[in-house]
């Protein structure tokens, strides 16, 4: 299992935790779209958050989606994952190139610029939970503590990170979520936020060869960390060339008609994989012969 995820908790339930390597999923996406460094870095990181996220949920068919839109170059990214580990996501401009920041490193927060992040869950109700934050620094994990502590109501410290190799490729990637549950004693808050502020980097701790294991081991050693499950990580989309046919059937016979007259084969592009259908005059035709 080369992408995992990690669930622990600590402190006798006081906390909950989260770990994950995503490297070969994050490498994935760079490849199908095509990012720059500074895009690879962005959707990095939200995939990683939505992986992570995602197997936070109970039902089986219960989606998380993670939107972002900001006022800087790249625009805006969209992920989505199930409870299952599953996750995909695009970038609005996959080729945005920016100066490293103050600090040397992606700016991903000068590619976001000022904007709002959206976190939709559809759990199977009749409408989908939506809670939306500002971005307080785009650089996402800081965004999403955010989101949790006003949204959620749930004290935590989320920490994503991406690598890059000179060539462009992603070398680390992975992330953490910890979080205080209802009724955490002030005793395990401070000695919790003492920790946190003596670790490294995420990125630094995956590229010194530490697992997701170690690192929560690391963090909440002393807390009494108990791991409860390992689930893998991977980058997948659901598009079918069925699923495409249907969306496109379902434009209605004005819109199929006036695409057979243009003469040309249709050619459908799916945002999340990057994948192209192609549909030949012929397969419009029997689109509505079925009508």
């Amino acid at each position: 299992m080369s992408d995992y995820i990690i669930r622990a908790t600590a402190a006798g339930g006081q906390i909950r935790a989260f770990a994950a390597t995503t490297k070969d999923l994050v490498e994935y996406a760079r490849s199908v779209h095509n990012t720059s460094p500074v895009a690879t870095a962005a959707l990095g990181r939200l995939l990683t958050a939505g992986a992570m996220m995602g197997v936070m949920m109970k039902g089986e068919k219960d989606i998380l989606t993670l939107k972002i839109q900001g006022d800087g170059p790249i625009e805006g990214l969209t992920v989505t994952a199930d409870s299952g580990g599953n996750v995909k996501g695009y970038v609005f401009n996959p080729s945005v190139m920016l100066p490293p920041n103050a600090q040397g490193k992606l700016d991903v927060g000068g590619a976001l610029g000022v904007g709002v992040l959206s976190v939709i869950k559809d759990i199977g109700l009749k409408e989908p939970y939506v809670g939306q934050t500002i971005l307080v620094t785009g650089e996402i994990a800081e965004d999403l503590t955010y989101y949790y502590a006003t949204s959620e109501q749930t004290p935590s410290s989320v920490a994503l990170g991406v690598l890059m190799n000179r060539d462009n490729t992603v070398k680390q990637a992975g992330g953490f979520m910890i979080q205080l549950l209802p009724g955490a004693s002030e005793e395990a808050i401070s000695a919790l936020e003492k920790k946190l502020g003596e670790i490294q980097s995420v990125t630094t701790m995956l590229d010194k060869g530490k697992t997701p294991e170690m690192i929560l081991e690391y963090i909440l050693g002393d807390f009494g960390l108990e791991i409860n499950e390992k689930l893998p990580a991977n980058f997948y989309c659901n598009c079918t060339r069925e699923r495409v046919e249907k969306a496109l059937i379902s434009i209605g016979e004005k819109e199929i008609k006036d695409m057979i007259q243009d003469g040309k084969p249709i050619e459908v592009n799916c945002h999340f994989c990057n994948k192209n259908y192609t549909f030949s005059i012929e397969d419009l035709k029997g689109f509505l012969k079925n009508q």
